[in-house]
């Protein structure tokens, strides 16, 4: 497995952009990021287009329906899921479009989709309950998802030319963990899952995304606390997560982090604010609190290309078309600065 198939320097995104066109979309991805692109996601587009749809849409004998409370197990294919599959497919349409306009095959390509544990969490049963509580559903629905992996990575590859790296997005993670999420009556929670069970199928799903790519597999958590060693050991290739959740953090968190670079894990810092700051925003302000982090932990200025990709924060959907524009290129030029750090940063 290729440990970082990215080029020293490279920024990407998380995913999420404004806006409906995908064609658009990515070419701007193209355009701002051109050594680690990633497949847009544009969920203004409504149902489907989100993460948890835009992942139904991968399933292989099972389908999703919608219903009040979010989306549910469906007997059938009907509508909702037969657009989400015909959303993904357009997109693919755009990103092969805009590959063949730019010409040069990326070093290396980003799809995300919904991990295990928030997939689960967020697809009910048609009983009601959540999947993450039925054993055997989760299973199946693990299964379901790697199988379709196989299928969409090969098409990815085909499109685009270049190897895909592929993130999964654990937004529910921590709540599945801490056991906050509430059951389908609203009266109570379901019970936490032990961090050794969570760890365990993440596992299997990130070791079968390594089959299916050959790549090293991102894990993203936009939660306040991302639970970074649980993901590191769950064999997570980089880890991505909102760096000024960092201000302020203990010793041990401090200590979480020096682990995790010590063990080669990449970082996918999101140092770039996900909404206009309203004030002018300077690259050293962004990369600054990045090299002191680095000498705060003893780790040599010189391996920051190496271990950190710079992103947004989040994703982009909710920002402005300008501001987004300004994200990605403030990510670049974040790279760039940890490849030759300005004299005196």
């Amino acid at each position: 497995m290729n440990e970082r198939p990215w080029p020293l320097g490279a920024a990407t995104a998380i995913g999420s952009m404004p806006g409906t066109d995908p064609v658009e979309a990515a070419s701007i991805v193209f355009g701002e990021l051109p050594e680690f692109p990633y497949f847009p996601e544009l969920p203004a587009r409504g149902v489907g287009a989100d993460l948890i749809g835009r992942t139904a849409a991968l399933l292989v004998d099972l389908a999703v329906e919608v219903v009040p409370s979010g989306y549910r197990v469906a007997s059938r294919a009907g509508h909702e899921h037969r657009r989400a599959v015909d959303l993904l497919r357009w997109d693919l349409d755009a990103v092969q479009e805009v590959r063949e306009k730019y010409g040069d095959v990326p070093p290396v390509f980003k799809a995300q989709f919904a991990g295990p544990w928030t997939l689960a969490a967020n697809i009910e049963l048609q009983r009601g309950h959540r999947i993450l509580t039925d054993r055997g559903a989760l299973r199946d629905f693990t299964a379901s998802l790697l199988d379709g992996l196989v299928d969409h990575v090969a098409e990815l590859k085909s499109r685009t030319g270049a190897p895909v790296v592929l993130q999964f997005d654990e937004p529910s993670l921590p709540a599945v963990l801490a056991g906050d999420l509430p059951t389908a009556s609203g009266y109570g929670t379901v019970p936490a899952v032990p961090a050794p069970e969570a760890r365990e199928l993440l596992s299997t799903v990130i070791s079968g995304a390594e089959r299916i790519t050959g790549m090293p597999v991102a894990v993203h958590c936009c939660a306040e606390k991302p639970p970074i060693s649980l993901l590191r050991a769950a064999g997570a290739g980089a880890i991505a997560f909102d760096f000024s959740l960092l201000r302020g953090a203990s010793p041990g968190q401090l200590d979480e982090i020096g682990e995790t670079i010590d063990a080669g894990t990449t970082l996918m810092l999101g140092l770039v604010p996900t909404a206009d700051p309203g004030v002018p925003l300077t690259l050293r302000e962004l990369v600054s609190p990045v090299f002191k982090l680095f000498d705060r932990l003893g780790f040599s200025r010189e391996i920051l290309a190496e271990r950190v990709v710079p992103t947004p924060a989040c994703g982009l959907a909710g920002a402005t078309p300008e501001w987004m524009r300004r994200a990605l290129t403030l990510s670049r030029e974040a790279g760039k600065a940890f490849t030759e750090p300005p004299e005196g940063w």
